[in-house]
């Protein structure tokens, strides 16, 4: 396909080859994935800027869309690509390959610079999704560090940079200058632009941002980052979101408020207990959903109010095919063995054939977890409706999963999102920090927002 970049596109690609670190804030659908690629194109054949070159990602990204946009764009027909997945003999296969451009798997960040015994010789590091990168505590975080001083020009790329607050930008930043903007050490970073929040004594238990810390953090980041979002420079689809409330009986309140209050449900068939505050709330989560797992691992039937909402969206969607995010295992069961019962036909979307089969329209129900299938994947050839069985805390696979859909090239004229929601339970809270913390990402990215 001939490669026709609209103007923000060849702006992007012109900012990645001008600086040697760059950070693009890409809202999804926008092609980071293409003005990536063309950008290095130009600095392997144009100026030369570039030898050998490193690309990490998720594993389905760096095995499905990588591979896939080297092959769809005509002027990229000259790269060669290895991908190094798989088996550790196939990814040492695919790294001792002749070519341009090799892809791993972020996972295999630490094997690949501690223990797979190859010299890195990499000039250029392309890290997509960047925000998987936040934790400066990481295994994956910490090799990289090691590495980075031999690495001439870095690129990190993320439509989700700081999803869980302005805390996350530290690694993310650290990374790519190597401490030069927002400090070379975490204790300093939040000494200049945090103040403690909840506390027991002498215990921080989180921070919170300093009055003028966010216009401070994003003066500092804004040489080396532009921003975008898809909604200025694409005639995306109309966005709907709507929730499905759903009620509970009685006996199933009580039940759910016991664990709330107790931190221990008793059952005819077995103990549910919650160490700390995060337990509970992942508990509840579940109970919300339906079921839960007891101490023993096996899993207590609560109710079935959202598998009833779900039989009734998809009945409503009237044959057109839906997407349904799930969080935990017992919501995949559960959901696999009603969809069986009722003979509606689906697929768990976990390979690329089941992507495949997804885009070619032939799955009417496709079923998906955000950890595992949030980033990356174009999957808006499919269909146009997501439907929210249980709920993430995490706003960047909230967000990158609905972007699965609401992006460029959906064919709809709306893409419809909804959310099954347990009333008077933690699915409302969840949903109202998603809200919360979308507003302090929002603010970054308007802050560092590209003047075109």
């Amino acid at each position: 396909m001939k490669y026709q970049p609209h103007n923000y596109q060849e702006y992007a690609t012109d900012f990645i080859e001008s600086n040697p670190i760059s950070c693009l804030l890409l809202d999804m659908g926008l092609g980071k994935t293409a003005i990536t690629l063309t950008a290095l194109f130009n600095l392997l054949f144009d100026s030369f800027e570039a030898h050998r070159i490193l690309v990490i990602a998720p594993l389905r990204v760096a095995r499905d869309t990588w591979p896939e946009e080297l092959r769809k764009w005509e002027h990229l027909s000259n790269l060669q690509f290895s991908v190094a997945v798989g088996t550790e003999a196939e990814r040492k296969a695919a790294l001792w390959k002749q070519a341009d451009i090799y892809i791993i798997n972020r996972e295999n960040v630490q094997w690949l610079i501690e223990e797979s015994d190859m010299p890195f010789e990499f000039d250029t590091v392309v890290v997509d999704e960047l925000s998987s990168f936040k934790s400066h505590q990481s295994k994956r975080f910490r090799s990289l560090m090691k590495a980075r001083p031999k690495v001439k020009r870095i690129i990190g790329l993320t439509g989700t940079p700081s999803s869980n607050g302005l805390m996350d930008l530290w690694a993310e930043f650290r990374l790519l200058d190597m401490g030069q903007r927002l400090g070379k050490f975490i204790g300093q970073y939040r000494t200049d632009y945090f103040v403690p929040d909840k506390r027991n004594g002498q215990v921080i238990f989180s921070y919170k941002p300093q009055p003028s810390a966010e216009k401070r953090i994003y003066d500092k980041i804004a040489d080396i980052t532009i921003s975008m979002k898809s909604t200025d420079h694409l005639k995306m689809p109309e966005l709907v979101t709507a929730e499905y409330p759903v009620r509970m009986s009685d006996d199933e309140r009580e039940r759910y408020d016991e664990m709330k209050r107790e931190l221990v449900l008793q059952l005819a068939d077995g103990e549910i207990t919650a160490a700390n505050a995060a337990a509970l709330s992942n508990k509840l989560c579940q109970m919300a959903n339906g079921a839960v797992y007891g101490d023993g691992g096996d899993v207590h039937h609560i109710h079935d109010r959202k598998l009833d909402a779900l039989e009734d969206l998809i009945e409503a969607a009237n044959g057109k095919p839906v997407m349904v995010a799930y969080w935990f295992k017992h919501d995949l069961e559960r959901i696999s063995l009603r969809l069986k019962s009722r003979h509606i036909p689906f697929s768990k979307m976990d390979t690329s054939e089941s992507i495949a089969r997804w885009n070619r329209g032939e799955l009417a129900v496709a079923l998906i977890h955000p950890a595992s299938a949030g980033h990356g994947l174009n999957l808006q050839s499919g269909g146009n409706t997501i439907i929210w069985f249980g709920l993430t805390w995490s706003l960047e696979l909230y967000q990158q999963t609905n972007a699965r859909l609401w992006r460029q090239g959906q064919q709809s004229e709306t893409v419809v999102i909804h959310h099954i929601t347990a009333k008077d339970t933690i699915d409302e809270r969840v949903i109202k920090a998603l809200s919360e913390k979308d507003r302090t990402q929002t603010a970054l990215i308007d802050a560092v927002k590209a003047n075109l």
